[in-house]
């Protein structure tokens, strides 16, 4: 891993996703349980989260902390794609510490969420 490197990933919700992460949550907002009048359901701002989250974890990343800025809404069966880059490493005994940004782009192309976090990829024993 350098600063620099880039992964991405793309998803789309569906209303089941947005149903059962209602329950998980408790977040049973009417935004989320009742289509709006073009006939769609938002997708919970945390379950968009959840994006930025899976490239981490295929970095065994483990964040310290997360900003998020929620652009615009999210609805169901829309094409999300999330794109991360490596903006800092510092090597540290047993670990890599790394501050990363990421984008969230709707199948229109435009911005849904942006964030940053900051947190650590533990090292092997006998690096």
């Amino acid at each position: 891993m350098q600063v620099g490197d880039t992964s991405a990933w793309e998803r789309s919700f569906t209303e089941e996703d947005v149903r059962l992460f209602a329950h998980l949550s408790g977040d049973q907002g009417e935004h989320h349980v009742t289509r709006d009048s073009q006939g769609r359901l938002m997708v919970h701002g945390l379950l968009t989260a959840t994006l930025p989250t899976k490239l981490g974890g295929d970095l065994n990343y483990i964040a310290g902390s997360m900003n998020f800025e929620f652009l615009r809404p999210v609805y169901v069966d829309d094409t999300l794609r999330c794109e991360a880059v490596i903006m800092r490493i510092e090597q540290v005994t047993g670990r890599m510490q790394m501050e990363i940004n990421f984008t969230c782009r709707n199948q229109q192309g435009k911005e849904v969420l942006r964030g940053s976090t900051s947190g650590i990829v533990r090292m092997p024993a006998n690096s």
